[in-house]
């Protein structure tokens, strides 16, 4: 007969301290080998879990705020506010105050994944052919809505996408530099493009 390993055993004991038995004869169904278990020993009762008090409650209460949701896109977003400044110091301040009027407009709102890269990168490569320095990408901040899953949503998915797109061939060597809009422009539910100079 096979002797079970210890992890096998404390598998076990785990399961058969939880189990009810048939009949009272077979309750105690020791594991093999393991000394010091009486099989006709009395059973392991399974702990108790004490139960958490629910909150006090009154009609007319307001209930207490949602824990915050998981949302993917802040670590891109930081990404895109920690980059580098790769144009030049003074436009790029002036970028960032919203004072720098775009050449282009891409609204990318309602579209999903399969159209919206598409769409960016064709945009982006006409923009480049056609001399355009700052180009205005719309993505929208995103709808918050939570599936109940084991798995966190993502708020804002191409708020979230764009500027990986936009680091990735054919679209990274045409970009000299990504930034969150000003307010006036869309805020964090759009981006600035800045194109390097076509030759």
């Amino acid at each position: 007969m096979k002797r079970l390993s210890e992890s096998d055993r404390r598998a076990w004991e785990a399961y058969r301290t939880t189990a009810d038995p048939l009949e009272r004869s077979r309750r105690a169904l020791a594991v093999p080998d393991r000394p010091g278990v009486d099989p006709d020993g009395p059973p392991h009762a399974a702990p108790k879990r004490e139960a958490r008090p629910l909150p006090r409650f009154r009609i007319g209460q307001k209930a207490p705020p949602p824990a915050p949701r998981h949302d993917l896109a802040p670590s891109v977003r930081d990404a895109v506010r920690g980059a580098p400044v790769a144009m030049d110091a003074r436009a790029f301040h002036r970028l960032r105050a919203g004072k720098l009027r775009p050449d282009a407009k891409l609204d990318l709102h309602g579209m999903t994944l399969e159209r919206a890269f598409p769409a960016l990168q064709g945009f982006v490569m006409r923009a480049n052919a056609e001399g355009k320095r700052l180009l205005l990408v719309v993505t929208g901040k995103g709808k918050r809505r939570d599936e109940g899953g084991p798995i966190p949503t993502r708020t804002g998915v191409l708020r979230h996408q764009v500027p990986q797109w936009l680091r990735m061939p054919p679209l990274a060597p045409l970009v000299l530099q990504v930034a969150e809009a000003h307010r006036s422009h869309g805020g964090s539910g759009a981006y600035y493009v800045y194109l390097r100079r076509s030759r």
